[in-house]
C-alpha cells in the first residue's frame, strides 16, 4: 500500500465536510453509507464524498489514518467525527446540526 496520508490530508483540508464512503451519494454501495448521506442531505449540508471502492489504497489508508476500522467516515472542518453509528447517534440526540455548523 502506497503512503496515502498526504493525499488524505489534502482531501480533508480542501473540504469543510468530507465523507469517505462506499459508492457515491447518488448510488451508495452499502447501507451505512446510504444512511449517512441521507442524514447529511436532510440537514441540507453541502458535502464532498470520496468513493473508497474505486481506490483500494485510499480505502485501507483512511482506516489507518483515522484509526477507525469501518467506512463510512465523516470529517468536518478537519476533525474526524466518526462512522455511521456515531453520526446516527448525534442525529438522534439532535447534536448533529451543531456539530456540522460549529
Amino acid at each position: 500500500m502506497k503512503d496515502v496520508s498526504k493525499q488524505i490530508d489534502g482531501l480533508i483540508a480542501d473540504n469543510n465536510v468530507l465523507l469517505f464512503m462506499k459508492g457515491t451519494r447518488q448510488q451508495p454501495q452499502c447501507g451505512f453509507s446510504a444512511q449517512v448521506v441521507q442524514v447529511l442531505q436532510e440537514h441540507g449540508i453541502d458535502f464532498q464524498e470520496i468513493d473508497v471502492l474505486s481506490d483500494w489504497d485510499l480505502r485501507e489508508g483512511i482506516k489507518a489514518y483515522s484509526n477507525w476500522p469501518t467506512i463510512p467516515q465523516l470529517y468536518v472542518r478537519g476533525k474526524f467525527i466518526g462512522g455511521c453509528d456515531i453520526v446516527m447517534q448525534l442525529h438522534r440526540r439532535g447534536e448533529l446540526a451543531s456539530t456540522l455548523e460549529a
